[in-house]
């Protein structure tokens, strides 16, 4: 059976540009193409996202902020501000990559082909455990998480993280080694990353007055039972 295509939302207002990309990347994957930010919909069907910073009607940052609430679909940002502000404020705001116009097509096309690399290899690694305790049940192989019998949805990177910390119980875990699993030595993984997601992860799995992620000042995280 052959293999469903990636899906890729190219969203920038040049239009030689938008079209371009899809020219260079070819036809193994699908395209969606926008140009403005108000005509993107359906963002849960995109498996990477190009994005343009200064689009007609708002800007990109803003709009991958707003993105990373729900979604953790890579972003790999476009932009002619060659700063290492702005480059700085993408990666810290959830971007995976970044590109400065002009830029090298070849460039981006194995940037973009790292990208899904990735993605996939994060979901093909989401397998083979199962955690019960208390009232939580994850089962990692079939991607059921529970908490008193009520499913609870989990991102990519909140099931691997809370995979880690099953496996590695009563364990404390550096900063960095939780960064090198979750995202497999991505490049550019901002810290900030780590405690954002974190942070969201204890607020699914754990009650007001039950901690289970505990904070070692200085070193990272250990998940015990207290």
């Amino acid at each position: 059976m052959q293999n469903k295509k990636k899906v890729i939302y190219i969203i920038e207002d040049d239009i030689s540009i938008n079209h371009g990309i899809e020219l260079t990347l070819g036809t193994e994957f699908e395209y969606q193409h926008y140009y403005s930010l108000k005509e993107i919909e359906k963002i849960e069907l995109a498996d990477l996202i190009i994005l343009d910073i200064n689009l007609p009607d708002g800007n990109g940052f803003e709009y991958l902020k707003k993105l990373r609430e729900t979604y953790e679909t890579p972003v790999l940002i476009l932009t002619a501000n060659d700063t290492e502000v702005d480059e700085v404020t993408g990666l810290s705001l959830g971007a995976n990559d970044y590109v400065t116009k002009p830029f090298s097509l070849m460039v981006l096309r194995l940037r973009v082909k790292n990208l899904l690399s990735i993605s996939n290899a994060m979901t093909n690694e989401i397998t083979n455990t199962t955690y019960k305790k208390k009232n939580l049940f994850f089962d990692f192989d079939h991607l059921i998480f529970k908490k008193r019998d009520m499913e609870i949805e989990l991102s990519k990177t909140e099931i691997r993280l809370l995979k880690y910390f099953t496996q590695n119980e009563g364990i404390t875990l550096s900063r960095e080694k939780l960064i090198d699993y979750v995202w497999q030595n991505q490049q550019f993984v901002d810290e900030n990353a780590l405690t954002v997601s974190v942070k969201r992860l204890r607020d699914k799995i754990e009650d007001q007055d039950e901690k289970i992620i505990h904070t070692v000042y200085g070193i990272g995280y250990v998940f015990k039972w207290e």
